[in-house]
């Protein structure tokens, strides 16, 4: 049987629409157990899944996974340090993290709330251009009133556990620009 998540990206990729996740985990462990789970389903999907982890957390999951699956699947995993991706031009930039964002992901497809905010939008607008699914997690219990209401508009859906619901707060950006 399919999971809710599994069925909607595969819908995204039958029906080229975006899907940005706000997952809002409860404790460590719950969130681990959803990492494996995504990363198997998704691999299982015969899909490359580019995991952003800090590495503290990485060398737990990896080693997990490599119980989990054979070789051949292990390469389907792109670890990329959160600390890299989130610094990489130096400073917590969004813009520059999501050209970043995209040069990651582009050869598998051919500290303030403020800066979160603006990366979200970025984000979630790079998310519809690439049609790339994209799940991004934040630890319930550390999220104040404003950045779970910044969340919940930049994020289409949330996943509760093992339960997907549609975001009634989202706002679509209105500044994505195709190119011709």
């Amino acid at each position: 049987m399919k999971s809710k998540m599994n069925q909607m990206f595969e819908d995204q990729k039958n029906d080229h629409v975006h899907i940005h996740v706000l997952y809002k985990y409860n404790g460590i462990e719950n969130y681990i157990m959803q990492v494996l789970s995504y990363i198997q389903d998704g691999i299982a999907a015969g899909d490359y899944v580019i995991l952003i982890e800090n590495a503290r957390l990485y060398p737990m999951i990896h080693k997990e996974l490599s119980t989990r699956l054979t070789k051949e699947q292990m390469e389907f995993i792109h670890h990329v340090n959160s600390l890299d991706f989130y610094w990489s031009s130096g400073s917590y930039h969004p813009p520059s993290i999501a050209d970043y964002f995209s040069k990651t992901i582009q050869p598998y497809m051919e500290k303030p709330l403020h800066l979160i905010e603006d990366l979200e939008k970025i984000v979630d607008e790079a998310v519809n251009l690439l049609s790339f699914p994209l799940i991004c997690a934040y630890d319930r219990k550390k999220m104040p009133d404003y950045l779970k209401t910044i969340l919940m508009e930049t994020h289409p859906y949330v996943l509760m556990e093992d339960d997907f619901i549609v975001s009634e707060q989202y706002q679509p950006s209105n500044v994505v620009k195709k190119h011709a």
